[in-house]
Parts: C-alpha cells; sequence; structure tokens
C-alpha cells in the first residue's frame, strides 16, 4: 500500500457508518481498504491479482476474484455500509454495486470519463464515463450526496467522474455533513 488515498475517497469517509463493513471493489494494492481498516472498518477487498491482495494486512478480508469474467464471488444477497471504487469501471457491474449498498451505507465512487483521452489512459471509451452515467446508475435507488464531473489537476490531470450516494435510512435526514 504505497500510494494515497483518493482526495474524494477521504473527503466523503465520514459518511460511513462508524465501524461499518467496506467492500473495495478491484482494490489494486488496497490503498483505501488500508486506510478504511485503520480507521477501525472492517473490510472486504475484492481484486483479480493474488500477488496484491497477498501483501494486505491480515485484518483485511480478501477475495480474489475476475469480477469482469466470472460469476459475483460474494454472496448476492450481502450488502455493506460502503462500496468503494476508484479508477475501475465494468459497467455490468454498476447495478450489482448499487444494491451492495446498505441501508444508512454509502458508495463512493470514482473513475475516468470522457475527455480523459486528452490526457492519456485510459482512452478507450469502454473505460470512460459518459456525461451522468454515475448519476443514472443510482437514479431511483441511492440518494446523491455529492456528485462531480470534470477536469482534475492532482494527483495527475485527468476527467473525472465522482459521487458519494447513500442508500436512504430513517434516520437520514441531512446527517452527511458537506466538507471542501
Amino acid at each position: 500500500m504505497t500510494a494515497d488515498p483518493s482526495a474524494w475517497i477521504v473527503r466523503w469517509a465520514h459518511a460511513v457508518p462508524a465501524g461499518g463493513h467496506v467492500l473495495d471493489v478491484a482494490c489494486g494494492r488496497g490503498r483505501h481498504a488500508g486506510y478504511f481498516a485503520a480507521l477501525g472498518h472492517s473490510v472486504t477487498a475484492v481484486d483479480r491479482d493474488a500477488a496484491a491482495l497477498a501483501e494486505l494486512p491480515a485484518a483485511i478480508s480478501t477475495v480474489c476474484a475476475d469480477i469482469e469474467s466470472a460469476d459475483w464471488p460474494l454472496d448476492p444477497a450481502m450488502q455493506f455500509d460502503a462500496v468503494l471504487v476508484t479508477n475501475y469501471l465494468f459497467r455490468p457491474l454498476l447495478p450489482r454495486l448499487v444494491d451492495c449498498v446498505a441501508p444508512g451505507g454509502v458508495l463512493l465512487y470514482e473513475t475516468f470519463a470522457v475527455g480523459n483521452e486528452r490526457f492519456g489512459r485510459p482512452s478507450n471509451p469502454d473505460f470512460l464515463l459518459r456525461p451522468g452515467e454515475l448519476l443514472a446508475a443510482v437514479d431511483g435507488k441511492l440518494r446523491v450526496i455529492a456528485y462531480e464531473d470534470g477536469r482534475i489537476e492532482t494527483p495527475r490531470q485527468a476527467c473525472v467522474q465522482r459521487i458519494c450516494a447513500a442508500n436512504p435510512s430513517s434516520a437520514d435526514a441531512c446527517r452527511y455533513e458537506l466538507r471542501p
């Protein structure tokens, strides 16, 4: 875990219920899994790279699976207090990820968007979100707390979309603090 967590993920980490169970999808080397484990959350990290998963702390539950060419590796009824996705897009998985957010939980998603091809990789449209695509993915299912679609300068110039969306519960009335 050498890279710092995404500023978007750090900004919205407070929206994850205290001590909640976090799912880090396509976790890579586990920068976000490690971040949430350090905050006291139980974490399940999913990736197809067994070597990267083996480097994660023992406290993080790992699942080695190719989520693009095999069945979803977790119990379909399993829900999490937070579902995290960064720098990854596999469109057929979007509905499953939304369904994995437990009542009172959040989806924190950040990845590249159309326009990123001007700045480098990824440039393939299959890996770039179309305008409003994250909003459409959660429409009618999760409450959008924050959404951004545009160009960033750090950690490198890129076009991204990011969302923090909650699965409403009766106690949700304005509980999310908007932080810079």
